[in-house]
């Protein structure tokens, strides 16, 4: 028996983890919630003690021994997260967990809010996808028409613009006669209807 066959030397590497995309966005959000839940009952745990310091002017911290984790969100309410969870799109997934990062920091939340503040931020996410979403379609649609505007192709004037021919008698056109011609701009075109030709 080879001493290689004991360790997993010549064992053919692993494959790839063959879940979805959907799935590891929503186990990558909800490990991010349960890690800033884990954070968050740290914190509260060392504000209490502070403030038994405090209070008593001794610290017994090192008499008292902690659950694990002792806070957990209601299966419910896990599921409903989930299921949000899974309606993020994987480019979204790096930001969500940023602005969820952030908020936390700012608003150093209970340990109870911060399933809520993650539920907002999760919303929030949707949201703006929505919006792109629309944004996108609408893009799509402007592009695919044609690209001379519907008002131009419907609307066929018979109005004909002559900038340089006049037969409307104006009261500067006495001023006009003594120009010269060849110089002489006027500073309006002249309208015409197709009847007249």
């Amino acid at each position: 028996m080879a001493l290689a066959s004991w360790f997993g030397w010549n064992e053919p590497p692993s494959r790839i983890s063959q879940r979805s995309p959907t799935e590891m966005v929503m186990e990558t959000l909800m490990m991010e919630l349960s890690w800033q839940i884990k954070e968050a009952e740290k914190q509260h745990r060392e504000r209490e003690n502070e403030y038994r310091k405090i209070k008593t002017g001794v610290d017994y911290g090192w008499l008292v021994s902690y659950p694990k984790h002792s806070y957990d969100i209601s299966p419910g309410e896990r599921l409903q997260l989930e299921d949000m969870c899974s309606k993020i799109h994987p480019s979204y997934c790096g930001p969500v967990i940023i602005r969820f990062r952030q908020l936390v920091s700012e608003y150093e939340p209970e340990v109870s809010e911060v399933s809520r503040l993650f539920r907002s931020v999760l919303q929030e996410a949707m949201e703006k996808s929505k919006e792109e979403e629309e944004a996108k379609k609408l893009a799509r649609q402007w592009n695919t028409k044609h690209k001379t505007s519907l008002s131009l192709m419907t609307f066929k004037s018979r109005a004909r613009i002559l900038p340089f021919s006049s037969d409307i008698k104006t009261i500067s056109e006495d001023v006009e006669r003594g120009t010269d011609p060849a110089r002489r701009a006027w500073s309006m075109p002249e309208f015409r209807s197709t009847k007249d030709y």
